[in-house]
């Protein structure tokens, strides 16, 4: 394996991809320092100090802290998911996105067009609410958060906000462009991963205190391994239906009779049923910080990692959005139309309406094993915060995205040697990734 890191800086190209984009990631990261104009962080961080395990503990989590020390990259690449989100969404219940989603380079064009612009609104929208929230926020002692409110404070943060927003979706598309793997992706793995350090020290602290043991420690470590490897294991799964093509003429000469296959993952939808769920299960808590209401402050101590509440809520939103995602992006009839099309049939089944009958039926079953994994694995590393009061909000939704982005960017580094007849980072073993 270190052979094949010395290859990686010995191809040039390679070499170039990743310098370009480690260089982005040092640029993002000096904006996630650089303070809002006319916020005190001194008390904001006062006032932060109790969000784990709220939306807001969540956001700041995948912002690598920008949101906790509100910089100029607070709302971080968050905006531009939404947008794509929406945009998916839009293909399935507005036939104008719909066609224009199957016209090709032209239609993804327009579609990146219309994504970028819904990313600068979302973020003007959130500006303006962060903005309010702030100048309402007070610390401890009472203190204002803002110190000179106004109409000019929630212009300048708007403005300051969606330009650190644009400038992380343009950070984005270069990595994506000129470095390697995904760059939204590789920014949102930045963000959880410069967490670590400060988690590592918190956890040293408390076992040299005594508040944790050694065996609590090791369990932790433990379980995170073997919940990494799972992922791994998971993510990789794929169901293969078997699909032949029919042998036809072409001038002087059989062509056809091909088999190949449907791959199927077991995660269809990726890492967006946890953020959602995570989302809409935190609000409560989100809200109790604002709002001194006896009611919604039990039901928001109900809505606890530690609460058994919490994590039925938690798994019957996952559940049905890993239903609802998948059926968003998978159609079975287009599928089995263009099978079809082609020429091409299920061993067993007939073309048209029984092939999507069969591959829907396929996939419900996917579905179901996949929305159980992506349980299991949110909802234990959760019990574990809840039981062990670990010191870092590290929990199944980023294990998930640090796991799935490290195995995308292996991949796509692996092709890079072996396109250039360098071995891959083990010999004998092929990275494949989340997309089959």
């Amino acid at each position: 394996m270190l052979a094949s890191i010395q290859n990686i800086f010995s191809i040039p190209e390679l070499r170039r991809r990743i310098l370009f984009t480690l260089g982005m990631l040092a640029v993002y990261r000096v904006g996630c320092h650089v303070p809002l104009p006319g916020v005190d962080g001194s008390v904001l961080a006062q006032f932060f100090e109790g969000t784990q395990g709220t939306l807001l503990g969540l956001v700041s989590a995948f912002t690598g802290g920008a949101l906790e020390r509100m910089t100029v990259f607070a709302l971080g690449i968050m905006p531009y998911i939404s947008a794509s989100i929406i945009m998916q969404l839009l293909t399935v219940v507005f036939e104008p996105v719909e066609r224009l989603s199957k016209e090709g380079e032209q239609g993804r064009k327009t579609m990146t067009k219309w994504t970028r612009y819904g990313t600068v609104g979302l973020s003007i929208v959130q500006g303006a609410g962060i903005a309010v929230g702030l100048q309402t926020m007070r610390g401890p002692a009472g203190e204002p958060v803002v110190a000179i409110q106004g109409i000019g404070f929630i212009v300048l943060t708007v403005i300051t906000l969606t330009a650190g927003t644009a400038f992380i979706m343009w950070l984005g598309e270069q990595i994506t462009e000129r470095g390697i793997g995904n760059g939204i992706s590789i920014i949102i793995f930045a963000g959880i991963v410069a967490n670590m350090p400060s988690a590592l020290i918190n956890s040293i602290r408390l076992l040299k205190t005594g508040a944790m043991t050694l065996t609590v420690l090791l369990l932790i470590l433990s379980v995170m391994i073997a919940v990494i490897w799972a992922i791994i294991f998971m993510e990789r799964g794929q169901r293969r239906v078997p699909i032949h093509y029919a042998k036809r003429v072409v001038g002087a000469r059989n062509a056809g009779g091909q088999s190949s296959h449907l791959p199927l993952k077991i995660n269809m939808s990726g890492v967006i049923p946890p953020i959602f769920a995570s989302s809409i299960i935190m609000f409560p808590s989100t809200v109790a910080n604002f709002v001194d209401v006896p009611w919604v402050q039990t039901f928001a101590s109900m809505m606890t990692p530690a609460h058994w509440l919490y994590n039925v809520f938690y798994v019957a939103f996952i559940v049905f959005f890993c239903y609802f995602y998948t059926a968003v992006t998978f159609n079975p009839v287009d599928v089995a139309d263009n099978i079809k099309r082609q020429g091409g049939y299920v061993p067993g089944v007939r073309p048209g309406k029984a092939t999507s009958d069969y591959l829907d039926t396929v996939l419900g079953r996917l579905t179901f094993a996949g929305a159980i994994y992506i349980s299991a694995v949110c909802v234990l590393p959760t019990l574990l915060i809840g039981q062990f009061n670990v010191p870092f909000f590290f929990g199944g939704t980023s294990l998930l995205i640090v796991v799935g982005v490290g195995l995308d960017t292996a991949s796509q580094i692996e092709a890079h040697l072996i396109s250039r007849s360098y071995e891959g980072f083990m010999k004998g073993v092929s990275i494949k990734s989340r997309r089959g």
